[in-house]
């Protein structure tokens, strides 16, 4: 079953007999859609991931035990453009946008047989609820702070009352954030680890817990390609192109690079592997983006084993 979400809807289709709904994106819509996909019975639903607004109905699905993959837009997009012909006779019905989106996401699963994940608990979407607030008021006071150097003074009166607010609003968040990771049985030894290593703050500490629960779940490659820290070859027939890093979840991606401009400065195994690379020619931001990667892994690593900061072991395998 696909089911295509929007702020009002819920619309679904079945795959393959074809049948079709609409629920309203209501918690009493969403509880008619579980009692629906109870009744008649799926293999798997497909939601795509459409900025938060699928997290109700695909935690209520999980939550009795249906299998949910939420996909990527990206992958989805790419797989209707090239199952086109494919999917034209199936499409071809009169039909709301919203429906053949539906019905692409269940084909999608019918052709491709994505892989189900185990979704977030309620804590866990509170807390990427409150990091995604802290990141909206961080771009607020970022532009605050713009509009400063050329407001007249007094202007600059209501947006340093602004920035007072802002910075208020910030400070109560991270501890919010920080007393709920350190506070719980779940988190709190996660943190004790990650937090040892030099070059990873608070903020990162907070992404990846709450952004990459795959964490210490993964090989290096995975959780790598995961990020989108990972370069992919371009390669086609004899032609061998130059590997690039894209995709993967920015935000973690992102923050993983700040970590790693810190770490190639202050962290003695790391900082080295860096100069390693920069003395063999590799460009700055190449060099950094290496760096983000061994950081990663090496949090994996430490995760998955959970084993302590060791960096005395590391500089040895340098």
């Amino acid at each position: 079953m696909g089911i295509d979400v929007c702020a009002q809807r819920l619309d679904w289709h079945r795959l393959p007999d074809f049948s079709s709904g609409t629920f309203a994106n209501t918690p009493a819509g969403i509880r008619a859609l579980v009692a629906e996909v109870q009744n008649l019975g799926v293999d798997i639903v497909v939601i795509e991931a459409t900025g938060g607004l699928q997290r109700q109905a695909a935690v209520a699905l999980a939550g009795v035990g249906i299998a949910v993959a939420v996909a990527n837009p990206r992958q989805v997009r790419d797989f209707a453009r090239a199952a086109g012909q494919l999917a034209k006779p199936v499409l071809s019905v009169a039909e709301g946008t919203d429906q053949i989106d539906a019905k692409v996401l269940a084909l999608f699963g019918l052709r491709l047989q994505p892989q189900p994940r185990t979704l977030p608990d309620a804590t866990a979407l509170a807390l990427a609820d409150k990091l995604a607030r802290r990141g909206q008021l961080v771009e607020m006071r970022a532009a605050e702070k713009n509009r400063h150097h050329r407001a007249s003074t007094a202007m600059k009166k209501s947006i340093d009352r602004h920035l007072a607010f802002l910075d208020q609003a910030i400070k109560v968040l991270d501890k919010d954030l920080d007393n709920t990771l350190r506070g719980s049985p779940a988190w709190a030894d996660k943190v004790a680890l990650i937090e040892a290593v030099t070059g990873v703050g608070p903020q990162t500490v907070r992404r990846l817990l709450i952004e990459l629960p795959e964490l210490g779940k993964l090989d290096r490659h995975g959780i790598a390609k995961l990020v989108g820290v990972a370069p992919l070859n371009r390669d086609s027939g004899t032609r061998r192109g130059k590997r690039m890093i894209w995709g993967g979840r920015v935000n973690v991606g992102n923050t993983l690079y700040m970590a790693a401009l810190s770490a190639s400065r202050f962290n003695a195994p790391l900082k080295a592997f860096f100069e390693r690379l920069r003395a063999a020619g590799k460009p700055h931001k190449v060099a950094l983006v290496a760096v983000a990667r061994k950081l990663l892994t090496i949090l994996n690593a430490m995760l998955r084993d959970r084993s302590a900061w060791n960096p005395k072991r590391l500089e040895k395998r340098a």
